[in-house]
């Protein structure tokens, strides 16, 4: 009997933590496929391990993915390539939509497995609502893009989603709380594995409960939609306006404001150009 897989690319969802959520499916794939993409060998070797095969495998991220891809494509016409992250899904947060993209201008086959993502999973363990949600990747390490990217998401009505780090994470909610407003959160980390944790509060009470205690591990911070408020009065915009004009250009901070206080944009711009 051919075992064999057909030529094409296949993107297989990896576990984020216990390395026995990989599905049938995908370690048949993975078994099966003449060549897998990876991340970083070092961690795709251990899941390989852990299924009991070795195939062979070939780098493709962020620093050489330009130049790996014109030849993974050109395999795929006779061979089965495996796409696969460190963990999660592939395409989510990284740049592998150009390969499907390439893939399908030449005609080639592509074939999905999926399987674990970090942000489905943290949305299930956060309690807040699911009917409607936004993912935000990382935001901005320089306060002033950060905050613009955070009036940007608060634009949006319904839950959001964030990746950050340990050493970043308390500056994170802090800035999520100014932008936002003092929303209810959920900070989940290390999810499926050992030390899983999930916490909620308020975003400043998160902030306080991670300042100077950075924690370890991969982390999605998940924040509840705005709710329903009533409407600012004229002292409350003009006060919020000169807070942000002091630490951004009106612009970006008529967006913060804008989104915090649930108004339209354009008219709290002509607002901080009136008090510039």
């Amino acid at each position: 009997m051919d075992d064999s897989l057909e030529p094409g690319l296949y993107i297989v969802a990896t576990p984020i933590g216990n390395l026995s959520d990989l599905g049938p499916r995908a370690a048949s794939i993975l078994a099966r496929a003449d060549l897998i993409a990876v991340e970083d060998s070092r961690v795709t070797a251990k899941l390989l391990h852990h299924i009991g095969v070795r195939r062979q495998m070939i780098p493709y991220h962020d620093h050489n993915a330009d130049r790996v891809r014109p030849g993974l494509v050109a395999r795929m016409a006779g061979e089965a390539v495996a796409l696969v992250s460190d963990a999660g899904t592939p395409l989510i947060s990284d740049p592998g939509y150009k390969l499907v993209r390439d893939a399908r201008a030449a005609g080639i086959k592509v074939v999905t497995v999926p399987g674990p993502s970090a942000v489905i999973a943290a949305l299930t363990l956060a309690g807040l609502p699911t009917d409607r949600f936004a993912f935000f990747g990382f935001l901005p390490v320089k306060a002033a893009a950060r905050a613009a990217a955070i009036a940007e998401a608060g634009g949006f009505r319904g839950t959001l989603a964030f990746h950050e780090s340990g050493p970043r994470l308390a500056a994170t909610l802090a800035a999520l709380a100014t932008g936002l407003g003092d929303r209810e959160a959920a900070v989940a980390r290390e999810i499926s594995k050992r030390f899983e944790e999930t916490v909620t509060g308020t975003l400043s009470a998160l902030a306080a409960r991670y300042e100077g205690a950075p924690p370890k591990g991969e982390i999605v911070i998940i924040v509840a939609p705005p709710g329903e408020k009533e409407a600012a009065d004229e002292a409350e915009i003009e006060s919020a306006l000169r807070e942000a004009m002091a630490r951004l250009s009106p612009s970006r901070a008529a967006a913060e404001v804008a989104a915090r206080l649930g108004l339209p944009r354009r008219a709290v711009y002509e607002r901080a150009q009136a008090l510039k």
